[in-house]
């Protein structure tokens, strides 16, 4: 089955016997790896890539390239695929190879709901506790920065280390797990966004806002996040849905095909 993009930009694309642009990234991270490294371990840098939108959907993974760039077997490699499918993350193409996903609309409404649930449960769970607000307010400085400088796609990333900072407030090692992944993949679905700075601009202020109310311990602050998410589904199904045709929208449900 054909990846179909749903992001109005192109995969990665470069000339044939040409070195894709990610690889770069790639060979700077090797470092990260040791003598003992893991599958976990690659998983973990080829996720940062999509987080960071150094990999894009659509984008082929190719297993001679990125084993040569990361210095691990195609053994290992293999396996980091393995568990990035297992999170939705890169889907197999038969006789194809291995590709970054791309989403779903039923993908865009989902991740909300889980984000809903975990961000808002956060917020409940840890209501009226002493909580380090360090990280929250350091993203909320990062987001106002990068868009002083314009830089859209880094207020984008700021944005995602807010709601990291978020969950983590929890103390739960599976809830900050958990949102690791879910940013991973919600960054597959914000190229649908062509015009990022409209839609990221206005949640610098609304992140601002919720973490001025964690600082005064408002009983508000879940319900203020949950109509902030509900706000940004739907701008994004919006999107999706003007994007891409509609027996399209369900042609590539992650499956090995």
């Amino acid at each position: 089955m054909a990846n179909v993009s749903t992001t109005g930009r192109a995969p990665n694309q470069q000339p044939q016997g040409t070195t894709p642009p990610y690889l770069d990234k790639l060979h700077q991270q090797r470092g990260q790896l040791q003598r003992t490294s893991t599958a976990d371990r690659v998983a973990a840098i080829l996720r940062e890539q999509i987080t960071d939108s150094a990999l894009l959907p659509g984008d082929r993974l190719p297993e001679d390239m990125i084993s040569a760039a990361l210095q691990v077997s195609r053994n290992t490699l293999r396996e980091a695929f393995r568990l990035l499918s297992h999170e939705r993350l890169v889907v197999h193409e038969l006789n194809r190879g291995v590709f970054v996903r791309s989403l779903t609309l039923s993908d865009v409404v989902d991740l909300y709901q889980m984000r809903r649930l975990l961000e808002c449960g956060v917020l409940r769970e840890v209501a009226g506790s002493p909580l380090v607000l360090t990280a929250v307010s350091s993203a909320v400085t990062e987001g106002y920065g990068a868009a002083a400088q314009e830089r859209w796609a880094d207020v984008g990333t700021a944005n995602m280390h807010f709601h990291q900072a978020i969950v983590a407030l929890a103390g739960s090692p599976r809830a900050t797990e958990a949102m690791r992944g879910l940013n991973a993949e919600l960054r597959l679905i914000f190229h649908v966004m062509h015009n990022p700075r409209a839609f990221h601009e206005p949640y610098l202020a609304r992140n601002r806002d919720i973490y001025e109310l964690l600082v005064t311990k408002s009983p508000r602050v879940a319900d203020v996040l949950d109509i902030y998410l509900r706000d940004a589904e739907r701008l994004l199904v919006g999107a999706y849905e003007r994007a891409v045709p509609t027996s399209e929208r369900s042609a590539n449900d992650g499956s090995t095909t």
